[in-house]
């Protein structure tokens, strides 16, 4: 969405307010659409003195799974977006305001980039989320899984010590 400025860029105190839906059905993320709902965008664009500042938020529910024992995660995401807005750099370049064409603000970039990175790197269930068993596949928050835990080779002579350690304070018990 464009959104027209023209009309508050030069009267200080004026103001315009914004809401639409932003489809992201299209975004992946590591091969995942993680966007699978609408976007609901609202917000306002205010004349600060001759500033426009752009107030607004963005708000969705992921479906995604959780990355530890693959159960479907319905997460919501709400992401704040507070930035200003020219018509024109004077000097340097600058990653905190966002150039305006022709007096329209491209919402659309600006809310996608923002939803992009805001998303976490690893969705959970829970924190504490014990994941699946890597031998047998059973989902490790229902209760152990029977598999033998297996030892890595590297470790079996620390394991040799421990056994040894358990076999002396046990003669000594006795």
């Amino acid at each position: 969405m464009r959104l027209d400025l023209r009309h508050i860029i030069h009267i200080p105190g004026a103001s315009q307010e914004f809401s639409y839906e932003l489809d992201l059905s299209q975004v992946k993320l590591f091969g995942e659409g993680l966007f699978g709902r609408p976007v609901h965008v609202s917000g306002v664009v205010r004349n600060m003195a001759g500033a426009l500042e752009l107030r607004g938020t963005a708000k969705t529910v992921l479906d995604t799974q959780c990355d530890r024992c693959l159960k479907p995660l319905a997460l919501e995401l709400e992401v704040p977006v507070e930035t200003l807005l020219a018509e024109e750099l004077e000097g340097e370049e600058s990653d905190e305001i966002v150039l305006l064409e022709n007096g329209q603000a491209d919402l659309d970039e600006l809310f996608t980039t923002a939803c992009v990175l805001a998303l976490d790197g690893k969705h959970l269930c829970s924190e504490d989320c014990k994941g699946l068993c890597p031998t047998c596949g059973k989902d490790l928050n229902d209760g152990p899984c029977g598999c033998k835990k297996e030892l890595d080779p590297r470790l079996a002579v620390l394991a040799k010590l421990l056994d040894k350690k358990d076999s002396q304070e046990n003669d000594e018990e006795a």
